[in-house]
């Protein structure tokens, strides 16, 4: 089903504009062989890449948050990440065609992400992304992250449209419920990082599309 008066589409940026796992999972193993650890498969690590440190050290090092040791193991983590943010990370294939239509079309896009700022910019220059984005809104942005509604309304605002005028697409349940909860149309990105366990047709997306470019089916 089309949906009418869309004038800006929003992505998620792990998992579902850029494939970031193969820096994520690089990051994680050069810790894990820090700490004598050997490295975990791709197939392991790449679920947990649109969750964040608290999903990577959770599977590498079977941390969570509560526990004493997860803030240094996150902060190392980090840093090894910022050290190697964007040796193989790439958009996702049909991301530059998609992006490339929706600018033929004068349609504005931009990132909704919870990666923090410090990550989410540099990784969007190094790709040549940011300039052309019409925001760019990363974990800290505001006080509130996904699935808080704060950060979709935000984007909606930087691109000057009403949030019921925005697509959101996204890999998590986080996002699509961010996206409700902001009364914003989402889809749900099945090229990312979903987890066998996930059950994204509870989630209330309007659709699951399996390739970026089946965005513009939904669009008049």
């Amino acid at each position: 089903m089309k949906l009418d008066g869309i004038k800006a589409v929003l992505f998620d940026l792990d998992g579902t504009l850029v494939d970031t796992a193969p820096d994520l999972g690089y990051a994680l193993n050069l810790q894990r062989a820090r700490h004598g650890l050997p490295p975990l498969a791709n197939d392991v690590i790449r679920p947990q890449a649109s969750h964040g440190a608290r999903g990577l050290l959770g599977v590498g090092f079977e941390l969570h948050p509560d526990d004493t040791r997860f803030a240094p193991m996150r902060e190392e983590f980090l840093q090894l990440y910022a050290d190697n943010i964007c040796r193989h990370s790439r958009p996702f294939p049909g991301i530059p065609e998609l992006l490339a239509e929706l600018e033929a079309r004068g349609l504005k896009w931009g990132v909704v992400t919870n990666k923090p700022a410090a990550f989410t910019e540099p990784l969007m220059s190094i790709l040549d992304l940011a300039e052309r984005a019409a925001c760019i809104v990363s974990g800290d942005t505001c006080p509130h992250s996904k699935p808080h509604p704060a950060p979709m309304l935000i984007a909606a605002e930087l691109c000057g449209v009403a949030p019921a005028q925005c697509l959101y697409l996204g890999d998590a349940e986080r996002d699509i419920e961010a996206a409700r909860a902001a009364a914003m149309p989402a889809l749900v990105a099945a090229w990312g990082y979903l987890d066998a366990a996930d059950e994204p047709h509870t989630w209330g997306a309007h659709a699951q599309i399996r390739h970026p470019i089946e965005t513009l089916d939904f669009l008049a």
